[in-house]
């Protein structure tokens, strides 16, 4: 089973997410290719109603603390359905890497 879809099927068992979506990002870093580094997750879930965009994200990495051990970087947008629909379900993209021989 890939990192990937161990992070969906816990995210989903833990949120009931209305909308989810685990990017590998790592392709956008100096790292071997089929590596699984580096992701993007966008979670829609009533379960981040009435809290703060730091309890969001603790909860998220709470559910993830296994994986984390063993990847580099999680960019992690929590929202709420209401918050998704305001946004029309667009999210900020992630930066270019900047690291290892990418750096000028």
């Amino acid at each position: 089973m890939t990192i990937k879809s161990i992070i969906e099927q816990k995210l989903e068992e833990t949120f009931n997410p209305e909308f989810l979506e685990v990017v590998n990002e790592s392709y956008m870093h100096n790292v071997p290719e089929g590596s699984e580094s580096h992701f993007k997750v966008t979670i829609v879930s009533t379960a981040f109603v009435d809290k703060r965009l730091i309890a969001r994200h603790r909860l998220v990495n709470q559910t993830l603390e296994d994986e984390l051990k063993n990847i580099h970087a999680l960019a992690i947008h929590t929202l709420t359905p209401d918050e998704y629909f305001a946004k029309a379900g667009k999210v900020a993209d992630s930066p270019e890497c900047l690291g290892g021989s990418k750096q000028s």
